[in-house]
């Protein structure tokens, strides 16, 4: 065969499948080429060089995705590469997210004195939209009877019921009544935190409930706090990795309540997450998530917080 001459080679493109009987690839930029003649320009040639070999990248058979895993661009690329135009995926969620209370008005109307915009569940619903979700939004007037219809109905559709209000001590806080009644065994109602302490937590047979406080912010933190772990948890993944932030200056907390502190975020040169507190105008202050980045998790045995000391937190910019 004349390629076992050895003044000859032939040209083989990048990533092509090598030419039968050769086992050594030579670059371009190692060599020149003049009337039909190569010139190798370096000195030293190792067989099998510059050679992808078969099989070296995972073997016949071997697992290369391994199940509940999300899948990303990177699995993307490796699907297409070994030939699978379809893959089985665990089906989302169907989610629900319902405000209550006669003052809550559309976003379009003007309010009156006594009323507010909506504006928790557009949020819920846009973190959820990062999350893949997409969610239908209904609302509950302050009226037990229509509240346990509309419930009594989402718990045959839905998957999961994110709430918003309701859920406290006010007079028209019927929600844990009501979901006890058609079956939606509570869990738990209230947690030692700020903020978010009213968060009611249930299960029906088929359905989960995440009943949130009505406060903003306090909905906010317990859907990145609560909400996306059981999420995650509930296709099968590995729990989020816990981040930690170093506290750039000292901070006071007297309750003996889990405080989650909104912070801002930058990277030191050593490569440390720095979270200075912004702590705004309470849990009703919706303008101040837009000035941070994160909760800064700060335990409820302390209460006072020493710059450089380290806590859990949880990004959600």
């Amino acid at each position: 065969m004349a390629l076992a001459q050895t003044e000859n080679c032939i040209e083989v493109m990048t990533g092509a499948m090598l030419p039968q009987g050769t086992d050594t690839v030579i670059r371009y930029e190692d060599l020149s080429i003049d009337k039909g003649f190569a010139t190798i320009s370096i000195e030293k040639i190792q067989a099998g060089q510059n050679i992808h070999s078969r099989g070296v990248d995972r073997l016949n058979g071997e697992i290369i995705v391994a199940a509940s895993r999300l899948i990303s661009p990177a699995e993307i690329g490796v699907a297409a590469t070994v030939g699978k135009p379809e893959l089985r995926v665990a089906a989302l969620p169907r989610v629900a997210i319902l405000s209550s209370g006669d003052e809550l008005v559309e976003v379009h109307e003007t309010p009156l004195p006594h009323q507010i915009r909506k504006s928790n569940v557009h949020v819920l619903a846009a973190v959820l939209r990062t999350w893949g979700l997409d969610a239908d939004m209904l609302h509950l007037p302050d009226d037990p009877a229509t509240i346990e219809a509309t419930l009594s109905d989402c718990l045959k559709k839905y998957d999961v019921l994110l709430m918003s209000g309701g859920v406290s001590m006010g007079k028209f806080d019927h929600l844990p009544e009501v979901l006890e009644k058609i079956g939606v065994r509570k869990l738990f109602h209230k947690v030692s935190q700020r903020p978010g302490k009213p968060f009611w937590f249930g299960r029906s047979e088929r359905t989960v409930v995440f009943a949130f406080p009505g406060n903003p912010v306090s909905s906010f933190m317990c859907l990145h706090r609560y909400f996306r772990p059981w999420l995650r948890a509930s296709f099968g993944l590995q729990p989020i990795e816990s981040q930690y932030a170093v506290l750039t200056e000292d901070y006071f907390f007297k309750p003996d309540l889990t405080y989650f502190l909104q912070v801002k975020l930058v990277s030191s040169q050593d490569g440390r997450l720095l979270a200075t507190p912004v702590t705004g105008q309470g849990s009703g202050d919706l303008a101040n998530l837009t000035d941070t980045d994160a909760f800064l998790e700060l335990p409820l045995e302390q209460q006072a917080f020493r710059k450089g000391e380290v806590f859990p937190v949880w990004i959600y910019r």
